[in-house]
């Protein structure tokens, strides 16, 4: 299920039609029926993913760095690459967070014949 979600990917099922456009996901997935939008609030985990993940980058950016080029660091090269990805990264990675979210509430709250439509 975790390969699914990297891929952009249904969760549940793999369908690959899920997407409305770019970041907006439709409202059920086409091929088993889940509900991608299960309460109010709910893509609050994504983001807090989101976020999450561009700090574990950039910490292993400039720590990377620094180690590497100790202790002639290029602060000015380092400035301005982690800056560059710091703006690019979440946004590449912001539609895999929507369904990173959906695999671990998944994983938490399974999917029951119940929810189906």
């Amino acid at each position: 299920m975790l390969l699914r979600a990297l891929r952009n990917h249904c969760p549940h099922c793999a369908e690959r039609r899920i997407w409305a456009s770019w970041g907006k996901l439709k409202p059920r997935c086409p091929g088993c029926g889940y509900s991608f939008s299960r309460e109010e609030g709910y893509w609050v985990g994504a983001m807090i993913v989101n976020i999450g993940a561009a700090q574990l980058l950039f910490m292993a950016l400039l720590l990377g760095t620094m180690a590497l080029t100790w202790p002639d660091v290029p602060w000015t090269g380092l400035l301005i690459g982690t800056a560059a990805v710091m703006v690019a990264f979440p946004i590449w990675f912001y539609p895999r967070t929507k369904t990173l979210w959906i695999w671990l509430d998944l994983r938490v709250h399974p999917y029951t014949p119940e929810e189906r439509e």
